[in-house]
């Protein structure tokens, strides 16, 4: 049995089911104990002339009572299979279910740190060994115990020394369960990694396939694979491989220990036979060996038991890493919740390190003021830190109390929930779910009526492309937006952002990869239909900023210049060498 502060509720919510199918399984275990003393009054029976039909009592009431436990035993079966596994299923899906909505508020810096394969597989091979300890490796402790108790006596009744020599493979399996269980941890703990590090390279193929069939990379992708697979492939070959000499052991000592058992057995039925009263007979030996028999799978299952509880307290402890990652970002202790959002935001001194850096900052004493409805664009080479300012805003990181405002409430004392439902974002990598059009515009609320779907669609310019498709919004776009051109995803990701009608919208380099008129036509409309409403545009052309209200412009994580866009050609270097070497361009262009 598994035990661990994320699972031990679990035997207390699925009590009763747990306690019924235990009870059941102890039941089979009594009813087929019983067998073999039938087995064995049959044959006295025949050896004593007692049957004479097979409508003799003594044959007819032995075979009823092996009927009867048949019938309980395949009753009893089906109620602990539906009580215990079907309960090991509810929980590993409890458990996915938890594990699901922690990944969901983990942070980026948990994200960078650790790779999409790796969660994966705490999803599929943890969670299944973990199931089948609750299931199998219930059933097999429980069975092993009460089967191996109730014949161990039966077999004491019969004989003390064989009895005692029956114990051996189970005192021998006892004494080394401590080294091996140590053991097969250690080796199952490295199956996993290797299978880990398989999902991850897989995963990470299957994503960027586009650029693997571009670069004609193929063959290179197909033997770093087979490196991979080959480490898994060896990992559990090791790992079957212990476990199968440990069966093979197991084997030897029970088919030797029948060996003696069948040799001093018959010694003391010989010794009968000759007039010396030993209390040992022929059908006394066949019934002897018959409760053997029942103990042969509570050893195996001990075996099996040692092996399935290393494994589960290796993914336990790979699943616990998670459950136990510290919630970083979430509501203070006091919040304020306001009345409404209009859309104001401050940075006041505002610095900033990523936490697995905090010794380098990359925003530093960063000071402004946006207005409630104005527009504002932001702008910088490559690296000032554009991106990391916004980002900001969605509480993705906890920042310095007294650096940063909404409305002029702190945004560490506004629910991190209410922060996000007033931005809306067309994030910098227009990530698209493998859905429909429809469901991706609409993907804040599906209930958004399909008139304000495509109104969102014709105020980021992308109506027309998307009822150019046959199957119009209903157009399922494949994985992360695979069958969208690189205009059409960013187009879709700024209507999604724009359908909520929030109070700050947010893009973030989002009309890059269109063209010059379906730029204008964006900004057109951010003018027209975003009135009074916050928007923030990041952008690398001077052309998508330079007729907004203000422009904030970055260098090297600081702001040089905050104002207007003649204010900023007269006072920011950079905003000025970028509108110099853009007029440069587009003459070499002409």
């Amino acid at each position: 049995m598994l035990f661990g502060k994320h699972v031990n509720k679990y035997y207390l919510k699925y009590f009763w089911h747990f306690f019924f199918g235990i009870l059941a399984l102890i039941i089979v275990d009594y009813a087929q104990i019983l067998v073999p003393r039938e087995i064995a009054n049959i044959g006295e029976a025949i050896s004593n002339g007692e049957i004479t039909s097979l409508t003799s009592i003594a044959f007819i009431k032995p075979i009823s009572i092996i009927f009867i436990v048949a019938v309980t035993m395949f009753i009893g079966r089906f109620a602990w299979r539906r009580c215990i596994l079907g309960e090991a299923i509810r929980i590993q899906a409890d458990i996915r279910k938890e594990l699901f909505m922690k990944t969901e508020v983990l942070t980026q810096r948990y994200y960078k740190q650790n790779k999409t394969g790796a969660i994966l597989a705490y999803f599929s091979n943890d969670l299944e060994t973990i199931e089948e300890v609750f299931g199998f490796g219930v059933v097999q402790l429980i069975d092993g115990v009460f089967l191996s108790v109730l014949s161990f006596i039966k077999m004491f009744q019969l004989s003390t020394i064989l009895t005692l020599i029956a114990l051996i493979p189970l005192l021998i399996l006892l004494s080394c369960a401590f080294i091996v269980d140590k053991y097969m941890e250690k080796k199952y703990e490295k199956r996993q990694k290797a299978f880990e590090d398989m999902s991850d390279f897989s995963q990470e193929n299957f994503t960027g396939i586009r650029v693997i069939k571009a670069f004609v990379k193929e063959a290179k992708e197909l033997r770093h694979f087979a490196k991979e697979n080959k480490k898994n492939k060896d990992a559990n070959i090791e790992f079957v491989k212990f476990g199968a000499l440990l069966d093979v052991a197991i084997n030897l000592l029970i088919y030797s220990v029948i060996i003696i058992i069948f040799c001093v057995g018959g010694y003391f039925v010989y010794q009968e036979s000759i007039g010396v009263d030993v209390g040992f007979s022929t059908w006394d030996i066949i019934e002897f060996i018959g409760y053997f028999n029942s103990i042969i799978w509570p050893v195996f299952a001990l075996a099996s038991i040692i092996n399935l509880t290393a494994r589960g307290r290796t993914s336990l402890r790979r699943i616990s890493s998670i459950l136990d990652e510290e919630v970083e970002i979430s509501d203070s202790g006091e919040v304020i919740i306001p009345s409404e959002i209009k859309g104001g935001i401050k940075f006041n001194n505002f610095s900033f390190a990523f936490p697995d850096d905090p010794e380098e900052k990359v925003l530093k004493n960063i000071s402004f003021e946006i207005k409630p409805g104005e527009t504002v664009g932001v702008i910088g080479k490559i690296g000032s830190g554009k991106s990391t300012l916004v980002n900001m805003l969605f509480r993705l990181y906890n920042v310095e109390k007294g650096t940063l405002f909404i409305d002029n409430y702190d945004i560490m004392d506004l629910p991190v929930k209410v922060v996000r439902n007033s931005i809306g974002y067309a994030p910098q990598d227009n990530f698209l779910f493998s859905d429909t059009i429809r469901k991706n515009i609409a993907f804040a609320d599906d209930t958004i009526p399909d008139e304000e779907v495509v109104e969102a669609a014709e105020f980021s310019a992308v109506r027309s492309n998307i009822e150019e498709f046959s199957e119009g919004y209903q157009t399922m776009i494949g994985e992360r937006g695979v069958t969208l051109s690189g205009g059409q995803k960013q187009r879709i990701s700024i209507s999604r952002a724009v359908v909520k009608d929030p109070k700050i919208l947010v893009l973030d380099d989002s009309v890059s990869a269109v063209d010059i008129k379906t730029e204008e036509t964006i900004l057109n409309n951010i003018k027209k239909l975003r009135k009074g409403k916050t928007t923030i545009l990041i952008a690398s052309r001077v052309s998508t900023v330079e007729k907004l209200d203000k422009v904030l412009v970055l260098k090297d994580g600081q702001l040089e210049y905050f104002g207007t866009n003649k204010e900023c050609l007269k006072n920011s270097p950079t905003y000025k060498r970028m509108v110099e070497l853009q007029t440069l361009e587009k003459e070499l262009e002409g």
